[in-house]
């Protein structure tokens, strides 16, 4: 069996149709689920891309993995997908996009030669790579964000597009007359992107997905990594003007909230993001947009689906598809991601798993707690490979793919945010080791913990499930609070840096080092077995 591992960037759970959208239709990502299962509280490890992107691909939580930022490189000699599943032989391919950063440094201490194939494998977070665009090739003052060269911008240049970065000047711009209109002002979001559709950046990444799989040879488990429906908020014809006002649901916001806020939560609304998706026009711009670049993510969907099934590749294919994380898109007068609210940490998972085993549950919704560091162990066990459970820190889905309650699931999920490269850091006068935030998740209560001695948050899912009453400094609750400290301090004191050693090898090695000649509190010979003494028993050699 095949693994299509699908990632869209900054896709909220409740924008397709099959989470209960009011106004958006997603039939194709709708008619996997169909086929498939649906995780209804899916949580991400961290509400940004690069550590949650890096969590998934380790199978490890942020503060294991440590890289805990865009851009912050993954530790030499981590464990990552595809390293696992080339153990199980299959082959690990990435196509689109990683965020992943080399630890160079670490690569040079060790003498790992980029262009070696183990070399090339740690610059690339374990995947060998079909292709890969990060897809924000923004240029400043001080150049561009990102200075590798990107694919995107050479097949756009190849089409006939000019200039240096067509990926913004057309795939992200629309025209207001003569002059450009930037996909980076919300103001544009109506505006159709300058470029034909069909040579956009989710139709490119499809076609790179079908050339991949046309050649491909089993088993093999391709990453397909859309960068959109991430910003700018810009799509082309026809999508830019599929939706309205009309579209936009109203944002769950409360004006309580703004009443003497968490600092960490005052902060983010006060930062540009938050002011400006704390106004109407703003959402009215940007969310129809948002809704366009989803309905072209679904449209390729039905392109790519198509092609399997015509192909034959749907009878031996697991398909997943999730995100990195959410958008709060103006709810609790926030925008983008970062904190921990369901908009921005919960997000879609769809598995669909081809096997006779799977079809007692095709079309079925399981709400049980499920993080993404569960993707790699069940790609592992699809696979037929063995977890290390040593090693990943998630659990397989692959018992609840099949029609089984796996025993002692977890009663809790976890998130971890480090903002300490933020403005917000500075605003709230914190040191880098203090700019951290933990969540957990209960099937009641969402517990938000923050070092540098402020207060937690608390929310009582269950009697205000929208999350607009921080309970956090209630002392009504103070025994939630404690449980919820309590439940940090066990999640604390996991096993997480036993890397090397699994506990089938510490149990197979204990007592062996007496049969090797270690014999330690004896008094004489006859304490213990006569064949573990014969060495040190009779006349010395000569």
């Amino acid at each position: 069996m095949n693994i299509l591992f699908i990632m869209f960037d900054q896709l909220r759970f409740d924008y397709l149709s099959c989470t209960g959208h009011p106004h958006l239709k997603t039939p194709h990502i709708d008619r996997l689920a169909e086929k498939g299962v649906r995780f209804s509280r899916a949580y991400v490890q961290s509400p940004i891309c690069g550590a949650a992107r890096m969590s998934c691909y380790t199978g490890r939580y942020v503060s294991s993995h440590g890289a805990q930022w865009n851009n912050s490189p993954l530790r030499v000699g981590e464990w990552t997908m595809g390293d696992h599943l080339r153990r199980a032989g299959m082959g690990c391919w990435l196509i689109g996009k990683t965020h992943m950063k080399a630890d160079s440094e670490g690569m040079a201490r060790l003498g790992l030669a980029a262009d070696s194939v183990i070399g090339a494998r740690q610059a690339e977070c374990g995947f060998d790579v079909w292709i890969r665009d990060d897809g924000l090739w923004a240029e400043g003052p001080d150049g561009f964000y990102d200075a590798k060269r990107s694919p995107y911008n050479e097949y756009l240049k190849s089409r006939g597009y000019p200039g240096d970065n067509p990926w913004h000047d057309f795939a992200n711009a629309g025209l207001d007359g003569d002059e450009m209109a930037s996909g980076w002002f919300m103001a544009n979001a109506g505006t159709p992107a300058n470029i034909a559709e069909e040579d956009s950046e989710t139709p490119w990444l499809t076609g790179q997905t079908i050339d991949f799989i046309e050649q491909a040879q089993g088993p093999w488990c391709a990453h397909v990594s859309y960068i959109k429906p991430h910003w700018p908020y810009i799509v082309p014809a026809p999508y830019h003007d599929m939706y309205g006002a009309k579209d936009v649901v109203p944002a769950v916001r409360h004006a309580c909230e703004r009443e003497d806020p968490h600092p960490v939560y005052g902060a983010f609304m006060g930062n540009t993001i938050g002011q400006a998706f704390s106004r109407e026009e703003v959402r009215q711009a940007a969310i129809p947009a948002y809704m366009g670049l989803i309905k072209q993510c679904d449209d390729q969907m039905g392109r790519l689906f198509q092609y399997l099934e015509d192909s034959g590749r749907m009878q031996d294919t697991m398909i997943v598809i999730t995100s990195d994380h959410g958008d709060y898109l103006g709810d609790h007068w926030l925008g983008e991601k970062d904190l921990f609210h369901e908009p921005s940490v919960k997000v879609p998972m769809i598995i669909y798993d081809p096997r006779p085993e799977a079809d007692t549950t095709r079309g079925t919704v399981v709400d049980a707690l499920v993080e993404n560091i569960d993707l790699l162990p069940t790609f592992v066990e699809a696979a037929g490979g063995t977890v290390a459970d040593h090693i990943l820190e998630g659990r397989s889905l692959i018992p609840w793919l099949h029609g089984q309650r796996p025993d002692s699931w977890r009663s809790y999920a976890i998130s971890e945010y480090d903002y300490s490269a933020t403005p917000m850091a500075v605003t709230l006068k914190m040191a880098p080791r203090d700019a951290r935030l933990f969540m957990i998740t209960d099937d009641r209560w969402k517990f938000m913990h923050a070092e540098g001695g402020l207060p937690p948050m608390l929310f009582d899912l269950a009697h205000d499930p929208q999350e607009l009453r921080d309970l956090g400094r209630s002392p009504a609750h103070q025994e939630i609070i404690d449980m919820m400290y309590g439940r940090l301090g066990q999640w604390g004191r996991r096993m997480s840096q036993r890397l090397t050693r699994s506990d089938a090898e510490i149990e197979a090695g204990r007592g062996t080092s007496g049969r090797k000649g270690i014999l330690l509190g004896l008094y004489e010979a006859q304490d213990v077995a006569a064949d573990l003494t014969a060495r040190y028993r009779g006349k010395p050699p000569g």
